[in-house]
């Protein structure tokens, strides 16, 4: 038995909403997830005090078993819309995440509320593993890279307003209050999505649900190198999102004394990071996606190597203006790093899109949460920690680049667009 050959860039079942409410309601998708993570960070020390964590730095897991659910659990979403189609699967999954969101607020400890984080994870993971996968159901090759771009865009954006959203509730109100808030997005999200979402998954791509077809797709997957090696590379730089998400607010409160308005200074540097989303989706139909993610994953590095150099050289810590522009230029060059990667790992997998899209955001969020979560618990007061962690995953993804291009970089977009390898397996 095989698997269907991969559908014609762009081909996709007719829509019946026009391409700007598309595309905003995947933006918005995705943006509910950035949300889910960055409006708690404020809130933070409050849920600290209430519950009684007495390790600061234990507090950071409020975000990381988010992040943990969010990822284990994009491994099913996919193969399973890849049966019953996107629509059901993004139902069940915002259900789940507004159930969790209200069950939160009566949590009686920090083990209990970690433990409704993790489901909170579980059931917002089907709007990234939707999302994905309905752009690569209607669109592909650049037009694809440029819609993820105003995707990522929205996505990128979120951690400009989420932790001054944040910080509001929790002076009118309690952590409780924010859970009570991302609950009724989800609400939001829910409705429009069941009005205006058409199913968009091609009909003669409807995988049943067998051992062979299922692990069929899944070795496409993990056997194509290209998306395995783009795969691993984003997951590692956006480890390097995760531990500075993870850290903020202790970096920003303790080593740099900012006090409540740290969360100005954390919107500061996102912006430069929204910036280059949004640049990128108006470049990479005209440089590539090669050639700008390699060019800025490089500079990423050198950046990050540079930063290293100044903590150790002026003992172990920096003038807080000269963090802001190391920090600003660093993410900078993300904006133009992950978005090209997530395209070019999901470009040839277009016929097993919503099994892709599951475990290259399995490996991804999963990974590079582990990666964020270990740096960012190294917090010791300085910066030193959290550069050398950023140097090592730089590295790193610039050595599954180099394994995904055969040891080539900047080439063209269509280097290496041959079908990804398809197994055959007897029924």
């Amino acid at each position: 038995m095989s698997l269907p050959p991969a559908p014609a860039p762009g081909s996709s079942p007719a829509l019946a909403m026009p391409r700007w409410e598309l595309v905003a309601m995947v933006a918005a998708l995705m943006a509910l997830n950035a949300l889910a993570i960055d409006v708690f960070i404020p809130a933070l020390q409050e849920i600290g005090e209430a519950l009684s964590v007495e390790d600061e730095n234990r507090r950071q897991f409020v975000i990381s078993a988010y992040i943990m659910g969010f990822g284990i659990a994009q491994l099913f979403y996919g193969t399973i819309s890849d049966r019953f189609g996107r629509r059901p699967v993004l139902m069940f999954g915002l259900g789940v995440y507004v159930a969790a969101s209200a069950v939160a607020v009566y949590s009686p400890n920090f083990e209990t509320l970690l433990a409704v984080r993790f489901v909170q994870g579980i059931g917002t993971a089907a709007t990234r593993v939707i999302a994905v996968s309905v752009v690569r159901d209607t669109f592909g090759g650049a037009r694809m890279a440029s819609v993820m771009s105003l995707v990522m865009m929205v996505f990128m954006a979120i951690p400009l307003i989420a932790p001054n959203v944040g910080q509001v509730i929790i002076l009118f109100g309690n952590w409780q209050s924010v859970f009570w808030v991302t609950g009724i997005l989800g609400v939001v999200m829910a409705v429009w999505s069941y009005i205006r979402l058409p199913e968009t998954l091609h009909p003669e791509y409807r995988m049943p649900l067998t051992f062979v077809r299922v692990s069929a797709a899944f070795r496409v997957v993990v056997t194509t190198r290209a998306s395995f090696g783009y795969a691993l590379s984003t997951a590692l730089t956006f480890g390097v999102l995760f531990a500075f998400i993870n850290q903020a607010e202790q970096l920003f409160t303790q080593t740099f004394s900012l006090g409540d308005y740290f969360t100005l200074a954390f919107s500061g540097i996102a912006v430069f990071m929204a910036g280059t989303s949004f640049m990128n989706s108006r470049l990479v139909e005209r440089m590539g996606m090669r050639r700008l993610s390699h060019t800025a994953l490089l500079c990423f590095t050198g950046l990050i190597l540079l930063a290293l150099v100044l903590s150790l050289v002026m003992g172990a810590s920096l003038p807080f203006w000269l963090f802001c522009i190391l920090m600003a230029t660093i993410f900078a060059c993300f904006g133009f790093i992950g978005t090209n990667f997530n395209a070019l790992a999901m470009d040839p997998l277009g016929h097993v899109a919503g099994t892709a899209s599951s475990v290259l955001g399995f490996l991804q969020t999963f990974v590079g949460g582990i990666m964020g979560a270990t740096i960012g618990y190294m917090y010791d007061g300085t910066v030193v920690p959290l550069f050398a962690g950023y140097l090592m995953l730089a590295l790193g993804a610039i050595a599954c680049v180099a394994m995904a291009e055969g040891g080539r970089l900047f080439g063209a977009d269509d280097d290496l667009s041959v079908a990804p390898p398809v197994p055959q397996d007897a029924d």
